[in-house]
């Protein structure tokens, strides 16, 4: 059987093991960002087609390729969501955070969706972190949430990772630049693939993520919107760049860097792994200071990133360092005597809800079966009952690591394994 939707997903599957990762980044990611202030959100899985065609841009790869769009009985065109921030800024513009005090902080974790040709970190259904700051326009907010990027990927302890950054200046900037951009496509358009030519009219500026050899040796001589940005675009991105000099961050200045989405302007970054190859960019983001006024809010400042956690967990894997999942099992009951299990089960329940992480033999096997299983799924210790502890209404509980044992009654088995947890 083949995940068609996804597939080949190689060994990134839905299996327990990845999932157990997956959930400890995401913790990992979640006591970070609360650490900082950020609080948990959440957004519908799907939306209005029209939130995100008004904010990523109706040119945009995201809204014009790869949409899952359907239309309910209602005659409302939905897309799954593709990304989260659009969606953020809906829930602050609606649900009066711009009355708390600003910036309102907000990270989230979950599924997105987009079609794409499925290849080695590409994923049509992807798990995404998100963290967003609305409300406010300081440049060390800019700062703040690169640096918070950076240390989830240090928390995880990934290696060899490069930070690139760029502004794209205010809207104001754009079209003075995109007529010089579009005059220098004009002389060179013999010389480049067909979705810059598409892109001429619609987005020039994604001319620059072209994968295509011969149109990147073109773009490399284009004129840099970097270089015709307003004084107080410039003095804001300097501003970022002190605030991450002072935390000894190392990035790189790419005057190519433009990002794929029609709201951001100034600050954008772009996080890669470059040894993953064709897909390194594991995360990035971007301030939107016009994104709320594109769906019908007042004007209002933010910034934010997201990161994919199927390609960290592809640069973990080959690092051999993806994140440990649940804990190990406390204890595990192996119960020989067939009289005693229902009160034994019972006991395993009691202990569970007492924190101590219990599993018990289901699928009847004997005493080595059982002992090898204890060891199998690592558990710390085992709770041993067989017919003379049953008539004596005891059990033996081993250590695992040193072998020691010890005779506990029964009416004393929950309060001994929560001790041992310690």
């Amino acid at each position: 059987m083949s995940d068609e939707f996804n597939a080949p997903r190689g060994t990134l599957d839905w299996l327990p093991a990845r999932q157990a990762a997956r959930h400890a980044m995401i913790e990992r990611f979640r006591a970070l960002c609360e650490g900082a202030g950020y609080r948990e959100a959440a957004t519908p899985v799907f939306e209005e087609k029209a939130l995100f065609s008004r904010t990523a841009g109706e040119s945009s790869e995201v809204v014009g390729k790869e949409m899952y769009l359907f239309e309910d009985q209602g005659e409302r065109m939905l897309a799954l969501r593709p990304e989260f921030t659009a969606s953020l800024m809906r829930l602050y513009l609606g649900h009066g955070l711009s009355r708390e005090a600003q910036p309102v902080r907000l990270w989230c974790a979950g599924s997105c969706y987009r079609y794409a040709a499925v290849q080695r970190g590409r994923y049509r259904e992807f798990t995404q972190v998100d963290a967003e700051a609305i409300g406010s326009d300081d440049p060390a907010v800019d700062a703040e949430l690169i640096a918070l990027q950076l240390r989830w990927y240090a928390a995880l302890g990934l290696d060899g990772i490069e930070l690139r950054i760029n502004t794209i200046g205010d809207r104001g900037d754009r079209e003075p630049y995109l007529a010089l951009l579009r005059a220098y496509l004009d002389a060179h358009l013999d010389e480049v693939d067909d979705e810059i030519r598409r892109q001429r009219d619609l987005n020039p500026l994604r001319a620059f993520d072209t994968k295509d050899p011969a149109s990147q040796r073109v773009m490399a001589d284009a004129p840099k919107i970097a270089d015709h940005v307003s004084a107080a675009a410039q003095e804001h991105f300097a501003a970022v760049r002190a605030f991450l000099d002072a935390r000894d961050i190392a990035y790189v200045v790419d005057p190519t860097l433009v990002r794929g989405l029609d709201y951001y302007c100034r600050t954008t970054w772009e996080v890669a792994w470059p040894e993953l190859g064709a897909q390194s960019g594991i995360g990035g983001g971007g301030r939107y200071d016009g994104l709320a006024e594109s769906i019908g809010g007042p004007a209002t400042p933010g910034v934010g990133f997201a990161s994919g956690v199927e390609r960290v967990l592809l640069a973990l894997e080959e690092q051999e360092r993806l994140p440990a999942g649940a804990p190990a099992t406390d204890a595990f009951f192996a119960i020989f005597a067939d009289a005693a299990r229902p009160e034994l089960h019972a006991l395993l329940d009691r202990a569970r809800d007492a924190g101590v992480a219990c599993e018990a033999d289901l699928a009847g096997r004997g005493v080595k079966g059982q002992m090898k299983q204890a060891d199998r799924i690592g558990a710390a210790r085992t709770v041993v009952c067989g017919d003379d502890e049953w008539a004596r209404r005891v059990c033996l509980v081993r250590n695992m690591s040193s072998g020691e044992q010890v005779e506990v009654p029964l009416d004393e088995l929950v309060e001994h394994l929560v001790k041992a947890k310690g």
